[in-house]
């Protein structure tokens, strides 16, 4: 069982939550439930419905798809967030290499976190925004490697920008989202240049 200064130290090194209020991650810490995987267990499966997002507070896991290793991931590492913000299925499995205990945000919780926080939605684009930048280097690497060419720059110049503003009316228009509210547009208008209504 961790302390509560032990769950915020572990919740506010998670990049979506790095930069929020210490009063907000406290609450935030709190609610999140604590589970256990053994060594050698699936914790999930690529194509399995997701509604929760794990901090990873001891252990490793090995995240793959097929029999390709995708990351290994350990101590104060996020894993299944990705199924949480758009309710896909599960992108990737993931295997508890070592014994585990984690930290679960269920898909319910974020949207109450976005709903009282709207600043986590700017920290979500963020690090959406540097997962596909690495994608794009990977696929890069890969093409390069098999001697297709490449376009350079792989993507337009005001691409991040651009993703930035659709993944934010993405959220705001969830249905668990109050929508556009004038927070909202002034955080928006602040942090990347939007100018709609």
């Amino acid at each position: 069982m961790l302390t509560s200064i032990e769950r915020l130290l572990l919740v506010r090194g998670v990049p979506m939550f790095r930069e929020l209020r210490d009063d907000f991650l406290v609450r935030l810490a709190a609610a999140m439930g604590e589970v256990s995987f053994g060594a050698g267990k699936v914790i999930f499966y690529a194509g399995q419905e997701g509604k929760s997002l794990y901090v990873l507070v001891k252990g490793k896991v090995r995240v793959y798809l097929e029999e390709r290793e995708l990351a290994v991931l350990g101590d104060g590492d996020c894993f299944g967030e990705m199924s949480v913000f758009d309710s896909a299925p599960r992108s990737a499995s993931v295997l508890a290499l070592t014994p585990c205990e984690c930290l679960v945000l269920t898909q319910q919780q974020l949207y109450e976190a976005l709903d009282e926080t709207p600043e986590i939605a700017f920290n979500i684009i963020k690090m959406l925004s540097a997962r596909i930048r690495q994608q794009n280097h990977q696929i890069h690497q890969f093409l390069a490697g098999a001697s297709i060419p490449v376009p350079w720059p792989p993507f337009h110049p005001s691409f991040e920008t651009v993703s930035a503003v659709r993944i934010w009316q993405e959220v705001l228009a969830s249905p668990r989202f109050p929508g556009w509210d004038e927070r909202s547009r002034s955080l928006l208008k602040e942090r990347v240049g939007w100018r709609g209504n």
